[in-house]
């Protein structure tokens, strides 16, 4: 990790620091956003303490390894004299990203974080080297409401989730998982997730149908409402249903969006039945050519948004459904948009899908306001 440790091994640690040592650090006027950027090759770490103060944190660690400071680390070394300190900070919300960091290293500073008043943590661009870790009989670690994990690999493989569950305290209730190496966990070491409401395995291209049962973890997910697979790898919905009956999952928002879907039900495929708790199905982006055979019957939200329907769905094509969304489709501006050769879609669409990544989760979790 990165400028937790930056800040929490400063303190325990010798820094030699010098006058001339630029300021990789921004503390913003109001106190609240603070920014580090350590990609000197020799960067001042003392400067992280200007953000003991803000609320929201962002360390970037510029690509280097950490195995410096866990060398230089002290073993008999009395944490408890740092308590105090840890729970002063005002850290609600904290970034790490851009860094090698050794495992104990990374567990380590979790547990201390668990004397903090810390609610979200974001994981991004890091390698976590080493698979050494104690056994823990409860979690330590910070009392995470969100935990979003972004291109992080593990040196443990399959059982990364379930090492790293056990520094967690067990509120936790969103968890975002993009571009992660494996998706295939080692589901019996996997504790139960029972206050997850949201998970979102957005941006895994690689995960498809198939994968989407391991990731799911069959039982550990009792109280989920939203499930976010955008750019997953999805094949169909049947496909989809399958894994979520499999898995004993029962979401209330599904986002299927930008996958490449196909329409039928697969030859031979057993018919699934949707979950009946499923109020809100988004197929936006999807590349469909005709409604997919095989939807829930009744549905609140239908999104077949920016798809390549050439002709209005006919009623017996359709669930029945209050709010669908049928916009950007060819049938509807045929004579008035000219659509892109390889999309199907229009321009206005074209904008929306490069701008996905961004506000993915929050229109997943406004969206699902109406039913929760």
């Amino acid at each position: 990790m990165e400028c937790v440790l930056c800040l929490l091994l400063f303190l325990l640690t010798p820094v030699h620091i010098s006058a001339n040592m630029p300021e990789p650090c921004e503390l913003e006027e109001d106190a609240v956003h603070c920014v580090c950027n350590f990609s000197d090759p020799k960067p001042n770490w003392s400067n992280a303490l200007q953000c003991m103060s803000a609320v929201d944190v962002k360390f970037y660690g510029g690509g280097r390894s950490l195995e410096l400071f866990l060398r230089r680390l002290d073993p008999s070394t009395d944490l408890k004299e740092y308590v105090d300190i840890v729970r002063s900070l005002r850290w609600q919300r904290l970034t790490v990203g851009g860094v090698r960091v050794p495992a104990p290293m990374l567990f380590g500073v979790l547990r201390m974080l668990g004397h903090s008043g810390l609610s979200e943590l974001t994981l991004e661009d890091l390698e976590v080297t080493s698979t050494t870790l104690p056994p823990l009989l409860e979690a330590t670690g910070p009392d995470l409401t969100t935990l979003r994990l972004r291109n992080v690999s593990w040196a443990t493989g399959d059982a990364w989730l379930a090492e790293l569950q056990q520094w967690l305290k067990p509120g936790l209730k969103v968890l975002n998982i993009a571009q992660a190496q494996s998706l295939n966990f080692s589901c019996e070491r996997v504790r139960i997730f029972r206050a997850l409401t949201t998970l979102d395995l957005s941006d895994n291209p690689g995960l498809g149908d198939s994968g989407l049962v391991s990731a799911l973890c069959p039982q550990k997910f009792p109280a989920l409402q939203v499930l976010a697979l955008r750019n997953a790898g999805m094949e169909t919905p049947s496909g989809v249903c399958n894994a979520l009956a499999k898995a004993g999952v029962q979401p209330q928002v599904l986002d299927l969006s930008h996958n490449s879907l196909r329409n039928t039900v697969s030859p031979g495929a057993p018919g699934c039945v949707w979950p009946s708790s499923l109020n809100s199905l988004n197929l936006s982006f999807a590349r469909l050519e005709q409604v997919p055979k095989g939807l829930p019957s009744k549905l609140s939200v239908l999104d077949l948004s920016c798809n390549r329907l050439n002709s209005k769905p006919r009623p017996d094509e359709l669930p029945k459904v209050d709010n669908l969304s049928l916009k950007g489709n060819p049938f509807l501006d045929s004579g008035t948009q000219e659509y892109t050769r390889n999309s199907g879609m229009g321009p206005a669409c074209a904008r929306s899908s490069l701008a996905v990544g961004i506000s993915g989760t929050l229109a997943l979790l406004q969206r699902a306001r109406r039913f929760i």
